[in-house]
C-alpha cells in the first residue's frame, strides 16, 4: 500500500478493471528498462487510459509512454505532457521554507500564530501551539479540509464537480473549511495527512516574503532549474500543451468515465495546484537530493522523518517521502493526485536515479509496482 498523498481522497486509485484501453508502448534513450516498462503496461491493462514516464540514470534519460491520452481519437500520450501533479507541489512549498529558513528569515519551530495570528483557530485548534515543522510533517493535528463532507460533495462527485469544477476558492476559505472541524489530535501527537497543512504554509510564505508562494517557487526553482514545463497555474482552468484528457470515474470505479480535464486548480492551492512534466520532476528531485537547492543541514532536516500511520513501507519527512521498496531499496520523492491525474516522483538518496510519470485517470494502477520495476 502506498502512502495515499492525493486531494481527491477517495475517488483515487481505486482498483478497476474498466476502460482496458490496449496497452502500447514506446521508449526513447538509452537502455531498456523492461521491468519499468511491464509495469507500465500493466497499469494499462488495468483500466488506466495512458501513461507516460521518464527515467534519469548513469545511462542517460529514458522517457516512455503506454495507452492513451484520449480515449475518443486514440491518440497516444506524450512524453513531452504536461499534466497536474497534484501533491507533488508539497517538495516545493517546503523547499522554498527551508530556503528561508537557511536565511534566516523563519525557524520552522516559530508558531504558526507567529506568522498567520488568528487564522488557525476555532474549534480546539489553537496557532500559538503549533509550529510551521508540524505543517511540513503532518503532525499538526489540523483538520484536512478535503475530508470535510460538504466539500467532497462539491468537488468529488460528479453532480458537485460539474456544478463548482471553475469556482475560485480562495486559500483562507479553504483553511476555514478546516476550522469548523475539531483537530484530529493534539500537535505532535500523532501524524495525519492534511491538505490544510501545506494550504497554510503558503500563506506563510507569503507572510515571511511579501510575495505569494508561487512567485517565490518560480523565482527561487523553477527558473534556476530551467523547469520549463512547470508552472503554478493560480485559477486558469486549462492545461498547457502538449498534454493529455484527464478522466475521473469519481466514486464508482465501474461507473462511467468523465473528462475532468479542465478544473479552477485554487481547489488545492499550495497543497497542489502545480503542473509539471516527467522530465522536470525529475530534474527537480534530482536537483534537490543532490543538495543544489538546500544547504546540508537543512537537507538533512528535510529528511528527517516520522512515522506514516497504517504504512510499514513509508516514512514522511518535510514534504518528502522515504519509501523503502519491496526490494529493501529506499528512494525519496512525493506522489499526488487531483482529478484525473495520478503521478509519483522518485530519486535514490545519491540522486543517481530518478523517475517521475503519470496516469491519466484516478480509478486504477499500481504506481508501487512501477516504482519497484525501475528501482528494484
Amino acid at each position: 500500500m502506498r502512502v495515499r498523498t492525493t486531494l481527491v481522497g477517495a475517488t483515487a486509485l481505486l482498483v478497476s478493471a474498466a476502460l482496458a484501453a490496449p496497452a502500447v508502448a514506446a521508449g526513447t534513450g538509452t537502455g531498456a528498462h523492461p521491468a519499468t516498462r511491464k509495469a507500465i503496461e500493466a497499469a494499462v491493462a488495468s483500466g488506466v487510459p495512458g501513461v507516460t514516464a521518464t527515467a534519469k540514470d548513469a545511462h542517460g534519460t529514458w522517457s516512455t509512454t503506454a495507452g492513451v491520452g484520449d480515449l475518443r481519437t486514440g491518440a497516444p500520450r506524450s512524453v513531452a505532457d504536461r499534466y497536474r501533479v497534484g501533491s507533488i507541489t508539497k517538495t516545493f512549498v517546503s523547499t522554498v521554507l527551508l530556503q528561508l529558513e537557511a536565511e534566516g528569515r523563519i525557524s520552522l519551530d516559530d508558531s504558526v500564530e507567529k506568522w498567520l495570528p488568528g487564522v488557525v483557530r476555532g474549534h480546539g485548534h489553537d496557532g500559538s501551539r503549533i509550529t510551521v515543522r508540524r505543517l511540513l510533517n503532518h503532525t499538526s493535528g489540523i483538520f484536512n479540509y478535503t475530508e470535510d463532507a460538504d466539500f467532497a460533495r462539491d468537488y468529488f462527485t460528479e453532480a458537485g464537480f460539474e456544478r463548482h469544477r471553475y469556482d475560485t476558492v480562495t486559500p483562507g476559505e479553504l483553511v476555514g473549511i478546516a476550522m469548523r472541524h475539531a483537530p484530529d489530535f493534539a500537535p505532535g501527537a500523532a501524524w495525519h495527512y492534511s491538505n490544510t497543512n501545506y494550504v497554510l504554509a503558503g500563506m506563510v510564505i507569503e507572510k515571511v516574503t511579501g510575495h505569494p508562494y508561487a512567485t517565490e517557487i518560480e523565482r527561487r526553482i523553477l527558473r534556476p532549474l530551467h523547469l520549463a514545463g512547470t508552472s503554478l497555474p493560480g485559477t486558469k482552468v486549462t492545461l498547457p500543451r502538449p498534454s493529455s484528457i484527464s478522466y475521473s470515474k469519481f466514486t464508482d470505479p465501474n461507473g462511467s468515465t468523465y473528462d475532468v480535464t479542465n478544473l479552477n486548480p485554487s481547489l488545492a492551492s499550495a497543497a497542489g495546484e502545480m503542473i509539471s512534466t516527467s522530465f522536470d520532476l525529475d530534474r527537480f528531485y534530482g536537483a534537490l537530493l543532490g543538495g543544489k537547492l538546500l544547504p546540508p543541514e537543512r537537507l538533512k532536516e528535510m529528511k528527517t522523518t516520522v512515522e506514516v500511520t497504517g504504512v510499514p513501507n513509508a516514512r514522511y519527512g518535510l514534504g518528502l517521502i522515504d519509501t523503502r521498496l519491496t526490494c529493501g531499496v529506499h528512494v525519496w520523492g512525493h506522489s499526488g493526485g487531483i482529478h484525473g491525474s495520478v503521478s509519483e516522483a522518485a530519486t535514490t538518496a545519491d540522486a543517481r536515479h530518478s523517475l517521475a510519470f503519470n496516469f491519466n485517470g484516478d480509478w486504477s494502477g499500481d504506481s508501487g509496482a512501477v516504482l519497484d520495476g525501475e528501482f528494484c
